[in-house]
């Protein structure tokens, strides 16, 4: 693994003693704070289920159309289900894929004096014709959010905090899971599968089609490629834990190529974050690392919230612009006013 452009690290460290323990936290501080990035093995996702994430994905995709549009996002306020190859964008630019979008399953909230990102919270909307790709979804998001409570955990004692510093903090998570395809694409030129930003919310667990490359992470201002790692997956911090250790740990951009065709991709991110109405307070580094801790990136087009709810709305409203002119008009208004 010499030539891969991002560190590897195994979760299973954390079971193997104290010493072993030790390492992978100050690995994972190290590589959260030079690159925002890293490969995790050790998860113990087994291949049986990744095979049946794959084939679930493949299979809903495959399904006719007219299905697949029966759960389209435009008619979900939650900006659940389906998007169709062109439905979603990215610093204002056509992003070249197709996806399902599956959150926490709620009741919608109706209270019209409700904050804004409460209209994130409802139900999802599931393929009639895929019956079986709930279940398997579920077991890969009860996994995953093991998984990404005992990263936190770790990432808290590396930054010098208590362990339980961000259960304390989270409450209810805010899940997330796209399960995306991006089709081939014949144009000489590399099309923009996903275009080039950071991650709203904490922590994103990415896994990639066997043998399916296409992502890029940007270090010291180059693209550089972060090919798939077989029984890895791809895990980045976002902007949300920049903040809450004032840029000791900072949200990197990244972004995918589109295969060329007839070749295509699928791609599973799972976001894990807070409750939407959570905020994380800023930790107290030990001196060592707040020396090292530059501050939030400043940018005036991507203001970052302390509240979760804040940021996941402000990309939503921003990647979904059909979804939000439908049934948010009066948020993009105050928005555009403000």
């Amino acid at each position: 693994m010499s030539d891969l452009t991002l560190p590897v690290l195994d979760l299973s460290l954390l079971d193997q003693g104290p010493d072993a323990a030790a390492r992978f936290r100050d690995e994972l501080r190290a590589a959260t704070h030079d690159v925002g990035f890293f490969y995790l093995t050790g998860t113990g996702v087994s291949p049986a289920l990744e095979a049946s994430l794959l084939a679930a994905a493949k299979g809903f995709f495959a399904l006719p159309e007219a299905d697949k549009l029966a759960i389209e996002n435009v008619t979900s306020p939650h900006f659940r289900g389906y998007t169709r190859v062109g439905g979603e964008r990215t610093q204002g630019r056509v992003d070249w894929r197709e996806q399902i979008d599956i959150g926490p399953e709620r009741e919608a909230i109706t209270d019209p004096d409700a904050p804004g990102y409460d209209r994130l919270i409802g139900p999802n909307l599931w393929p009639a014709a895929q019956p079986e790709l709930k279940e398997v979804v579920t077991e890969w998001h009860d996994h995953l959010t093991g998984v990404a409570r005992k990263l936190l955990r770790a990432w808290a004692l590396a930054l010098g905090a208590e362990e339980q510093y961000f259960d304390r903090h989270f409450g209810d998570p805010q899940t997330l899971i796209k399960i995306v395809r991006y089709p081939g694409k014949d144009d000489p030129t590399p099309q923009q599968g996903v275009g080039a930003h950071k991650d709203s919310g904490v922590l994103t667990l990415l896994w990639v089609e066997p043998g399916k490359g296409g992502l890029q992470v940007e270090r010291d201002g180059e693209w550089v490629d972060a090919p798939p790692v077989s029984g890895a997956f791809v895990v980045n911090i976002g902007e949300l834990l920049e903040y809450a250790t004032q840029g000791y740990l900072r949200a990197t951009n990244h972004r995918v190529i589109s295969p060329r065709f007839p070749d295509e991709r699928i791609s599973v991110p799972f976001f894990f974050n807070p409750a939407l109405d959570a905020r994380l307070p800023i930790i107290e580094l030990p001196a060592d690392l707040a020396a090292e801790a530059h501050g939030v990136e400043d940018d005036p087009t991507n203001p970052i919230h302390a509240t979760y709810g804040e940021n996941a709305l402000k990309s939503r409203l921003r990647a979904h612009p059909d979804v939000a002119e439908r049934w948010h008009s009066d948020l993009v208004a105050a928005r555009a006013a403000s």
